[in-house]
């Protein structure tokens, strides 16, 4: 059973991220994702807008980059949002594009070192602990949340290399993987995660989230390739997907018959029409697709204990 969702790509205007919302919301569409990628829109800021507009719709964060954001604060936002909204903030962390990271000084020696010790920490904070860290990168000292989360927030990490899949399997609830993702390449990246999920004896679910490129209408396959070749990608059938909602569905049916639990379809860059691809994907799309399962109950806890506030 399968998660659908749709990507808000930041080379819109933040202004035209009120109506998409809207849109989605009331067309049925399950996911609506956010980057945040340098230096467009915050993701948070554009996170809290959408949830806040719509009634239902589950709003991810694909990714924030750790570097620019000190831990605690992340974890302020990710509380808030979920006591806001419970159930529909989803949030997704990684190392950031390393040429951005380095525009802005924030740039860190080990990335892997960093984001495992912020993971660490930033699931600490969301149960509600006092977190002391005197890591590499992150510290803290005797740090509780005042409003922790009422339910338990699913941390994930986007992760692209065996060091980065293996530490999400680990540290994280869940993995995100690019657009450039094949089935097979889903197939490994669940392998390595399972690997490190062996190595220190986890057994809980852990969620796969995967982007797709997609184009429809009578030009997509030129749009399709036009974007690929401008990334830089391999310009292979398995990257991406040109077609009718029947042609979209069967990709997306291949990347979970791989081991994804979630497909966000990626408009290309240069979309003429973000709202007919909602309405594309919503109502074309979705019902092609199974629907996705309830989240398991041991995905989300009761309750959490009440925290003391943020020390200086």
């Amino acid at each position: 059973m399968t998660g659908l969702g749709a990507v808000f790509r930041p080379q819109l205007p933040p202004e035209r991220l009120r109506a998409i919302a809207r849109l989605a919301d009331e067309s049925g569409l399950e996911e609506l994702w956010l980057w945040e990628d340098c230096f467009l829109e915050g993701g948070i800021s554009a996170a809290s807008a959408a949830l806040a507009w719509t009634d239902r719709l589950r709003v991810g964060v694909g990714l924030l980059p750790v570097p620019l954001r000190n831990v605690a604060v992340t974890a302020m936002e990710a509380a808030t949002m979920e006591r806001l909204f419970p159930g529909r903030a989803l949030l997704g962390v990684g190392h950031g594009v390393q040429s951005w990271m380095g525009q802005v000084g924030a740039r860190a020696e080990s990335p892997v070192t960093l984001l495992r010790e912020y993971l660490d920490a930033l699931r600490a904070l969301l149960r509600g602990e006092r977190v002391t860290r005197d890591g590499r990168y992150v510290r803290l000292e005797g740090v509780a949340l005042d409003w922790p989360p009422t339910e338990a927030v699913r941390v994930l990490a986007g992760a692209t290399g065996p060091r980065s899949l293996r530490l999400s399997g680990e540290a994280a609830d869940g993995t995100i993987l690019t657009a450039s993702t094949a089935p097979d390449g889903v197939r490994q990246a669940r392998r390595l995660i399972d690997e490190g999920r062996t190595a220190v004896g986890r057994t809980d679910p852990h969620h796969v989230v995967v982007y797709l490129h997609t184009a429809t209408g009578p030009d997509a396959a030129a749009r399709l390739r036009a974007e690929m070749e401008a990334n830089g990608e391999d310009l292979l059938p398995e990257h991406g997907v040109a077609g009718d909602a029947d042609a979209v569905a069967a990709a997306v049916q291949r990347l979970v018959d791989a081991g994804a639990d979630t497909v966000v379809l990626q408009p290309t860059a240069d979309e003429p029409d973000p709202e007919a691809f909602i309405r594309f994907v919503a109502r074309e799309v979705r019902p092609r697709v199974p629907s996705p399962r309830p989240t398991p109950p041991e995905i989300r806890s009761p309750s959490l204990p009440a925290a003391g506030r943020i020390t200086p």
